[in-house]
């Protein structure tokens, strides 16, 4: 089947593609979907009556693979390739090269998963779809993962790591404990980007409908259904063996939920894991989903022949490694392979479309009636009932069968952020400076992202840092005060903060004090929430008083001062500063690989606080000062 397809792109020869196609969908009954048969005319539609070929192209994505896991050249070739066809590329999320930005090379998917890597305002606003990351059909519950071998020094600089260093990024529970905590992400996200969809990643496991409903009324664009097939450029095999369950599952459950609850009108949803062939997408589309991502056959288009040892840095292709040799030796992949490859997949589509007598994509969203179950081939698959994929008798047949609006607008209208917006437009124009005095409320979430937004389009992360906009706040913030900060804004609360404050902050300062008369001792005092400076890149916090649980983890790059923490500070940090000027809690510095943490230990229990696994501490006497 590799080598068939690799043969079909080199060549651009549709009629060798038809040979692969017809190898995986003749295959013996290895899928779910082999047993189910669509229901084709006797005479065909007239293929010109049938959507073109660009619509079809326009619902294709390449799924989130980071430049890490695979090499430059290959992470481009894709990026430009979908591109070139009016689709979509997926960064993955292992950040991208500032240098591609606003060029053919970028993705138009950029994928965060908040503490994850080098996530910045600048990053945020050169996109079109901002994808969160909950999980992945290879691996499941697992934060991402790249072997040190692979990170070299762009890679590192790009993740904002050290070369050499194994990374593994938090897995998503570490911020997002609860919808409301994934709602509050996509307002982030909606803040510092008001032009780009929001999409979240989920994977096909049982139960997955009940979630992506909840992501739905936490007010995202695209829901991603991520089935176990397919797999990872950079992950060990345990971490893709026997994770997940099969997107036709998840899909279809999902689909019914979203049906079931008035919800799919809303949402537009896609699904990825292993997609091979046009009939491929259309049993996709008769499951409910709108859009299709490709991770393996585009990679396999690009040279990969399937060999499994991504995660050890030795592709013998050149795609999945970072090593220079195997990159300039063997490397063979071009840009015009992946634009033979989706092209191909797009026009057997149309092919099945024209069989089953419907003439675009749009129509056959939902058409269960066009599919029969087959029967098994041996007494294990005679025993599956797959008539719940087929729909479910409770739902109303009027219910919308796709998304019907451009985008899921939230609730809340943010209007503090825009009069903020009002209020500093011209300064950021003009590069001029300028400060600002206004009254804050715990009602206001996400200040300071929206102008931090605005900021890096005009100006990129750090470029208004020498004439800064200052904002003086006296109240309680909401959640998310001072997310994805950037150069050029400092902005000072006289009050306290909720969850979340300088999350994915790149530059700029944040100073929070207590309300003025105040008696309580600051060292005592809570004054900001929980998983404060959760990935930040840069910038500042100082806060008097102090701070919850799991603060500045996955911390690269930022300087900051508090009283006191709670447990799990500097987790997986590797960059940065922390002084801690008090109490912290248990499990200190778990999986930290880089920076440096200053904390006064006057009871001298902090020893019996740390995580030693990855770090050495050292007591600072005043002799050593």
């Amino acid at each position: 089947v590799v080598n068939t397809l690799q043969a079909a792109v080199q060549q651009g020869d549709y009629a060798k593609f038809k040979e692969y196609t017809s190898l995986v969908d003749n295959r013996p009954v290895s899928m779910i979907r082999d047993l189910l048969k669509v229901k084709t005319l006797d005479t065909p539609l007239d293929i010109s009556e049938i959507e073109p070929l660009e619509s079809v192209l326009k619902r294709f994505d390449s799924a989130g693979i980071s430049l890490g896991a695979l090499s430059p050249e290959a992470h481009e070739a894709l990026a430009e390739a979908m591109n070139r066809l009016g689709a979509r590329s997926n960064s993955g999320e292992g950040g991208e090269d500032p240098a591609r930005y606003g060029t053919i090379k970028s993705s138009k998917i950029k994928q965060v998963a908040t503490g994850r890597f080098g996530v910045t305002p600048e990053y945020l606003v050169n996109a079109e779809v901002l994808q969160i990351k909950v999980a992945q059909g290879a691996k499941p519950g697992e934060g991402g993962q790249l072997p040190g071998g692979k990170v070299n020094g762009l890679i590192a600089k790009l993740r904002y790591a050290v070369p050499g260093v194994t990374l593994i990024s938090p897995p998503p529970h570490h911020d997002i404990y609860s919808i409301e905590d994934l709602s509050q992400l996509i307002f982030d996200l909606k803040q510092v980007n008001p032009k780009a969809l929001v999409s979240v990643k989920l994977v096909a496991e049982a139960g997955v409908g009940t979630i992506a409903a909840g992501v739905a009324k936490a007010y995202a664009d695209l829901i991603t259904i991520s089935g176990y097939d397919g797999g990872t450029g950079a992950s060990p095999l345990t971490s893709i063996k026997y994770a997940g369950a099969p997107w036709e599952l998840g899909l279809a459950e999902t689909h019914q939920t979203l049906r079931g609850n008035d919800l799919r009108g809303k949402v537009r949803v896609q699904t990825d894991g292993g997609l091979k062939t046009g009939l491929d997408v259309i049993k996709a589309a008769i499951l409910g989903a709108e859009s299709f991502g490709f991770g393996t056959a585009p990679m396999i288009a690009l040279g990969c022949k399937y060999l499994r040892i991504c995660h050890l840095n030795n592709c013998a292709t050149g795609v999945a490694t970072q090593n220079e040799k195997l990159r300039q030796d063997h490397y063979i992949g071009t840009v015009d392979r992946v634009e033979n490859c989706c092209p191909s997949v797009a026009e057997e589509t149309r092919e099945w479309l024209a069989k089953l007598g419907v003439r675009s994509l749009e129509e056959l969203i939902g058409r269960t009636d066009l599919l029969e179950i087959l029967e098994g081939q041996t007494a294990k698959q005679n025993h599956l009932d797959l008539t719940p994929l087929l729909g479910s008798d409770h739902i109303p047949a009027d219910k919308p069968q796709f998304c019907g609006v451009e985008r899921n607008p939230p609730f809340d209208q943010g209007l503090l952020a825009e009069k903020m917006v009002e209020m500093a437009t011209s300064a950021i124009n003009d590069m001029s400076g300028a400060e600002f005095e206004l009254d804050i409320c715990n009602c206001d979430r996400s200040i300071g992202a929206r102008i931090s937004g605005e900021i890096a389009r005009k100006h990129g992360n750090q470029g208004m840092a020498k004439a800064p906009i200052t904002f003086r706040f006296k109240g309680t913030a909401g959640q998310s005060f001072g997310v994805w900060n950037a150069g050029g804004l400092n902005m000072y609360l006289e009050g306290d903060a909720n969850d979340y404050v300088g999350k994915g902050m790149t530059g700029g300062k944040l100073t929070i004090v207590p309300p003025k008369g105040s008696v309580y001792k600051t060292q005592e005092s809570a004054i900001i929430g929980n998983t404060c400076l959760y990935g930040a890149t840069g910038g500042k916090l100082f806060a008097a008083g102090t701070a919850g649980e799991r603060f500045a983890v996955r911390n690269s790059g930022a300087h900051t001062v508090v009283e006191g923490t709670g447990d799990h500070c500097c987790e997986y940090m590797t960059g940065g500063f922390v002084a801690v000027l008090g109490k912290t809690g248990y499990n200190f510095g778990s999986g930290m690989t880089g920076g440096f943490a200053y904390v006064l230990d006057q009871d001298y229990t902090f020893v019996d606080r740390v995580n030693h696994e990855l770090v050495d501490i050292q007591r600072i006497s005043g002799e050593a000062m």
